[in-house]
């Protein structure tokens, strides 16, 4: 008698494994689908929570976080809020979001003088990423290379040797002025202490600065509900800037090579302008002064309301320059959005 031995042949084994390639290729997307909506969602809660710490700020001040002073500054926690703080909307919201500690690093009781002192804490300011200022789809928190060095008047001295720091993935809405790429900020306290509305701390790039751009924060700002004349539902206020995806973590993108707690610049502060749309993270491409993001569908902005919506890159563009602006008085069509 013979016994019948079972098992599979080469060509049966081969259709296995050919059925199973077919079925991972048809889950990968649906799971890598679902892990985008789970990321988007977490940026979306990013942005909630800065929209709520924003809330609080102007609660408490009258007014929303200011712009800062420029690239060469960051936050300063004896100077206070608005203009006289050299730190923008990025650095002026660390208490909101429970990071009292952090935003007094370098307090040394007088806001009249740059001290070792200031200069250490700003250091390790700079160099202390915060989740809730990082968009999952891109990238995770963390510090990234300082390619062009400076001497920051605040920051780390005269020496320009901090080569790491940490970045932000959201911007604030500056309106629709011209971002120029070297608007420093004053080169001490006494000539920003000595600032006026048609002040000369740069003088060959105030034309952009000495009027008011539109938007909600921007340098030296002060602006207050009040002055949203178009509706806190109808302005925006931060959302995710645009970069390229080359230099994530490079530090040679224009508009993502200084700290998020440093003042106005490209950076933590993007444009409406006509020709700045919004657009997705695209290789070779670089638009610092435009909004946009990783996300493949679109992009996500707070309002001065607190509400967060995710708009499409397609947005009709006039409409995307009116929520850009506080006080135009023009219509807008929210089912355009």
């Amino acid at each position: 008698m013979r016994r019948s031995v079972q098992g599979f042949t080469l060509v049966e084994l081969l259709v296995v494994i050919a059925i199973i390639g077919i079925l991972v290729a048809l889950l990968l997307p649906a799971v890598q689908s679902a892990r985008e909506a789970a990321r988007r969602v977490q940026c979306a809660n990013n942005l909630k929570q800065i929209g709520l710490a924003a809330q609080q700020h102007h609660e408490k001040y009258g007014f929303f976080p200011s712009g800062g002073w420029g690239f060469l500054w960051v936050g300063d926690p004896d100077r206070g809020v608005g203009p006289n703080q050299p730190g923008a909307w990025g650095y002026t919201l660390l208490p909101f979001l429970e990071q009292e500690a952090l935003h007094q690093l370098g307090a040394d009781g007088d806001p009249k003088t740059i001290t070792s002192t200031q200069r250490q804490g700003g250091t390790r300011l700079v160099q202390t990423p915060l989740a809730v200022y990082a968009c999952p789809t891109r990238r995770r928190p963390g510090c990234w290379p300082v390619v062009n060095l400076h001497n920051w008047p605040n920051q780390h001295g005269t020496t320009g040797n901090l080569t790491l720091n940490t970045r932000g993935d959201y911007a604030a809405c500056a309106g629709d002025p011209p971002l120029p790429h070297d608007m420093g900020g004053p080169d001490s306290l006494a000539i920003a202490d000595g600032w006026t509305a048609s002040g000369d701390w740069n003088s060959h790039l105030w034309y952009a600065y000495s009027a008011d751009p539109g938007g909600v924060s921007y340098i030296r700002s002060g602006i207050s509900p009040a002055h949203i004349r178009d509706g806190a539902s109808n302005t925006f206020l931060i959302g995710e800037k645009y970069l390229n995806p080359d230099h994530y973590y490079t530090g040679e993108d224009a508009g993502d090579n200084q700290s998020i707690y440093s003042g106005y610049n490209h950076d933590n502060h993007r444009s409406v302008r006509a020709g700045y749309a919004p657009r997705r993270d695209t290789p070779g491409v670089s638009a610092p002064e435009n909004f946009g993001s990783a996300h493949p569908s679109g992009f996500q902005m707070v309002f001065c309301d607190g509400s967060v919506h995710h708009l499409s890159y397609t947005i009709d563009k006039e409409i995307y320059r009116r929520l850009g602006l506080r006080k135009d008085g023009l219509p807008v069509d929210a089912s355009k959005f």
